[in-house]
């Protein structure tokens, strides 16, 4: 059960940085750098939290 919730809070953690990311007065190409960065670290820590790491 602890493990589901961990991954609930990955996720929503992760939209939310997303959300914020999208918000920031950037220019387009480095907001997409900006957001496949959160999105990679986003995975890694899922796959942490599976054990697969």
């Amino acid at each position: 059960m602890s493990t589901l919730i961990s991954l609930l809070i990955t996720v929503l953690v992760i939209g939310l940085v997303l959300y914020l990311v999208r918000m920031l007065p950037l220019d387009g190409q480095i907001k997409n750098v900006v957001q496949i960065i959160v999105i990679v670290i986003g995975i890694i820590s899922l796959l942490r939290y599976l054990a697969v790491f």
